[in-house]
């Protein structure tokens, strides 16, 4: 029988459980984030996940391999969570900003008009 080198611990590694699913989701957490609430979403349910896989693994460390998938997660996340944050900032500052919907398409008017273009 062949015997190898390597240490018994490597042998019985996994992988932990919701790793690769909270990595997707803070990925499209930063895709979506132009959406606002959808980045939000995504990026709320990849950070809870990433903090699950985190307390697992601080519970016993030498059985899983994969910890630095969660920490990624975790940091993509959180961008994502703060772009989001900061477009539905951004929607709510402006709509105060010009009174309402109202306001806001006079704006466009002036503008577009400013600028020379006909819209008829």
């Amino acid at each position: 029988m062949e015997q190898t080198d390597m240490p018994q611990e490597s042998l019985l590694q996994q992988k932990l459980p919701r790793a690769t699913s909270s990595l997707v989701m803070a990925i499209l957490s930063i895709v979506l984030c132009c959406t606002g609430i959808g980045g939000l979403v995504l990026g709320g349910v990849a950070l809870m996940q990433a903090l699950k896989d985190e307390k697992l693994y601080k519970e016993n460390p030498e059985i899983y391999d994969n910890y630095s998938q969660v920490k990624a997660a975790k940091i993509i996340a959180i961008i994502g969570l703060i772009l989001s944050a900061y477009l539905i900032f951004s929607f709510i500052q402006t709509y105060v900003q010009f009174g309402g919907w109202e306001g806001f398409m006079e704006e466009v008017d002036r503008i577009i008009e400013e600028q020379g273009y006909d819209m008829e």
